[in-house]
């Protein structure tokens, strides 16, 4: 992609706390043409915390990519949520290579001239037809490239997993929640029921919650009619009122609670896909951050909780840990006798911080003697979330028993008879009956 520099909306108010933090220069590697890579702690403008719950290892994951792409202020923001046996295992996966891939998928889907029109590329474009103020899509000629490319990503990260030989996702998967932000425009692609919300301003200057994906569960119309078509049942359980979920044909398992995800290949000829639920969002001087988060957060905090407790934090480098935080006590408070869930957070803020208070790397440059107290405090506390980021490790002496005691809304109900002999998926050669129910977003 051509050189442009970003254009950084101002900093206002005090909405994400103070910026004085220090950056966790050493939890970043470089790649990809430069893009700067972190699986947790925080920058100028991330934060990010994991904490397993009560389930056996941590299964959650979570990355952020800053000049993703090569293309410098651009974001690239992931959290996973795994399930099943080997959840973390297709968690960290996914997490190590969906990124890449998408970066590679899209940069071929440019147009070949060298001498593309800058203003395209970066979506500067004006559409003057009738219809473009009544279609919002059309402010970003380049959604529709950033669409399918999520989708071919998606759908060959799904493969290369059914592939794999290392570990069993015919029971395991994982849900997935990004954000592609490129200036002023918002990439937003959803699998499962992990969450994004937006923080934006109101006309009395009030902070307001925007959903910014659809829990994809078996509930939705749509969802179980794909399902049914393909001989998968929906059916909520006596004692789980309300909690959808989905079933192979001939067997009361896994009982799935979402209907797209990565992996939970003994589903996927029953209705669960892997293609993303793909949507765009163009930012204003109004928004302020966005959080997306894992179902462990959203089962016990609102939209507007989430928002007020990350607008509240006093430093954006403890937003994470505090929404994080706040949810493991909500767990407690309304559901005792269950286990808690795995939670993790990102927080990316879309505004530019003060020049007094940017935040500066822990690599020499000005201000770090003033903050190396809260170095040492960060660097613990990205530790502390790594654990469970970098939870695919063969040798983890953890196990996963989300299945054993008392759980509330469990991902996965049961494991299917003989899946370890039918843990391998068909051929990717063979052809699949689900691209018959391919949903167009």
């Amino acid at each position: 992609m051509g050189a442009c520099s970003s254009r950084e909306k101002k900093f206002e108010g005090v909405v994400g706390g103070e910026v004085d933090d220090v950056e966790d220069a050493g939890d970043v590697r470089v790649e990809d043409g430069g893009s700067r890579v972190r699986l947790g702690g925080n920058s100028m403008y991330t934060s990010m915390f994991t904490q397993g719950g009560r389930k056996g290892i941590n299964q959650d994951a979570m990355t952020v990519w800053e000049d993703f792409s090569g293309e410098k202020g651009m974001f690239f923001c992931a959290v996973l949520d795994g399930h099943g046996p080997s959840g973390h295992h297709v968690a960290g996966l996914v997490r190590d290579i969906l990124p890449s891939r998408l970066s590679s998928a899209f940069k071929l889907s440019l147009p070949n001239s060298s001498k593309c029109d800058s203003d395209i590329v970066h979506g500067n474009h004006k559409d003057d037809s009738k219809d473009s103020h009544e279609n919002k899509n059309f402010e970003y000629p380049l959604f529709p490239l950033w669409k399918a490319s999520l989708i071919k990503s998606f759908e060959e990260m799904d493969e290369e997993l059914g592939s794999n030989s290392t570990f069993d996702s015919f029971c395991s998967g994982t849900t997935a929640v990004t954000v592609i932000k490129q200036e002023d425009h918002l990439i937003i692609a959803n699998l499962g029921d992990s969450r994004a919300v937006l923080c934006t301003r109101g006309n009395r200057n009030q902070l307001v919650p925007v959903q910014l994906t659809v829990d994809l569960k078996p509930n939705l119309p749509s969802e179980a009619e794909r399902i049914k078509n393909c001989k998968g049942r929906v059916f909520a359980l006596p004692d789980e009122s309300g909690v959808y979920r989905l079933w192979m044909p001939d067997q009361n398992s896994p009982g799935l609670a979402m209907t797209r995800a990565f992996g939970d290949f003994c589903l996927k000829d029953y209705g669960l896909i892997s293609i993303p639920d793909v949507s765009y969002r163009k930012l204003t001087d109004k928004d302020e951050f966005v959080v997306l988060a894992s179902d462990g957060v959203w089962d016990v905090l609102s939209n507007s909780e989430v928002t007020r407790i990350v607008a509240s934090a006093k430093k954006r480098s403890m937003a994470a840990q505090l929404l994080v935080d706040r949810a493991v006590r909500e767990w407690k408070i309304k559901y005792p006798g269950c286990k808690t869930d795995d939670c993790a957070v990102i927080c990316l803020f879309l505004k530019t911080p003060p020049l007094s208070t940017k935040s500066t790397s822990k690599n020499g440059r000005d201000g770090v003697n003033n903050h190396q107290q809260l170095a040492v405090s960060q660097r613990s506390a990205t530790r502390r979330s790594q654990q469970g980021c970098e939870s695919t490790k063969a040798n983890s002496k953890e196990e996963y028993s989300a299945l054993q005691g008392v759980t509330r809304e469990n991902s996965l109900l049961s494991l299917p008879r003989f899946s370890t002999v039918l843990g391998r998926r068909r051929s990717i050669n063979q052809p699949s009956t689900l691209k018959l129910f391919e949903v167009h977003n």
